[in-house]
């Protein structure tokens, strides 16, 4: 079954780089370096934007590296950089520590790999109600919307939180991912932390729970742009011209934007148990600290300590320090809507970048 399986994996990358190489994102740019070669990755599709930004500008200022990266989704990503398929993948959940050192096919022997979260996006919960442009929920009530405890928008619960909207008495359509996928296992870690009494489940990559479903953020935001009295949890950055409630922190409400997604990383502690230049992030979804949005969404980048190839590895530290940079941390802001990782948390990334060899 394995050996089965990482056929399938290999065959499936080289059509997608095939695929890839052809997109305008690959178009080489005049400026060089002492930088040449081909560098593939895969993983997060809500990186997709980010991936596509960072790839350009890197070009750009390398005119003899083209960067190949097919959003497949982060356990695709996983798996392929685990089978040796990529040299880097893209995850909105980390490499758990045992797989991170374990053997990895294109890491030198007893390195080992690091997980670096150079993404950061709120998860929007985007509406489409009859006769209302805004709404306020806490962390209770989207339990109980998403579980079906709460089947009504004029329940009590939500006209409690909103006492100036008028709710209609109508069913709610809740809508989750059809796919496993990393936004849903941060979406129901949200709920597990912040709702625990109203949310049963473990976090998990894949919803718990029958009904509605969509593939993908883009198939979720079409059931709702489309729909009516419907609600669903998305990448903020697909979220472009949809109602989204703002959600309860301690006493006030927090809108998920760029600002609020970026101060949750540094309120939140790194993992524990892992080496230091692990970074792997923590996330307080419980948080009471004003102006702080704890349905986020971090993504990281999964590269190893060491490589067996000396020239993939200065392609991959070179890669990733344009991606954390401040200019490229913009780039990803102005073409994909996420929030760029503060000084403080760069500073802590950069540091374990420069260690790969």
């Amino acid at each position: 079954m394995r050996a089965r399986r990482l056929g399938l994996i290999f065959t499936g990358l080289a059509a997608t780089v095939a695929l890839l190489g052809g997109c305008a994102v690959n178009e080489q740019g005049d400026a060089e370096s002492d930088l040449s070669g081909t560098l593939d990755g895969a993983g997060s599709s809500a990186q997709g934007a980010a991936q596509d930004a960072w790839i350009a500008g890197f070009q750009r200022a390398n005119g003899s590296v083209t960067v190949n990266y097919d959003p497949a989704g982060s356990g695709a990503g996983r798996e392929q950089f685990i089978a040796g398929a990529v040299a880097y993948a893209g995850s909105d959940t980390p490499l758990p520590i045992d797989d991170a050192e374990g053997d990895l096919e294109r890491c030198a022997a007893g390195s080992g790999a690091i997980n670096l979260p150079v993404y950061l996006s709120p998860i929007a919960l985007a509406f489409n109600i009859e006769g209302v442009d805004r709404l306020r929920l806490d962390a209770a009530s989207v339990a109980g919307i998403f579980t079906g405890a709460i089947e009504r928008w004029n329940d009590p619960a939500l006209v409690a939180l909103n006492p100036d909207v008028s709710l209609p008495d109508e069913r709610i359509t809740p809508v989750h991912r059809s796919d496993d996928s990393g936004t849903t296992e941060n979406f129901t870690d949200y709920l597990a932390e912040a709702a625990p009494e109203a949310w049963p489940d473990e976090p998990d990559d894949a919803f718990p729970y029958d009904g509605e479903a969509a593939q993908g953020n883009s198939g979720i935001a079409a059931v709702i742009r489309d729909g009516v009295n419907v609600i669903g949890y998305i990448d903020a950055s697909r979220a472009e011209g949809l109602d989204v409630a703002s959600l309860a922190v301690g006493d006030g409400s927090v809108a998920p934007d760029a600002e609020s997604a970026a101060a949750i990383a540094d309120v939140s502690p790194i993992e524990p148990g892992r080496p230091d230049d692990d970074l792997v992030i923590d996330i307080d979804r419980a948080t009471s600290e004003a102006g702080v949005y704890p349905l986020v969404l971090v993504s990281y980048l999964i590269a190893c300590r060491e490589y067996r190839d000396q020239n993939e590895a200065r392609l991959v530290r070179a890669y990733l320090e344009w991606v954390s940079s401040a200019e490229g941390q913009d780039a990803a802001a102005e073409d994909a809507g996420s929030a760029p990782i503060s000084d403080a948390l760069r500073e802590r990334v950069q540091a374990a970048i420069a260690g790969i060899r």
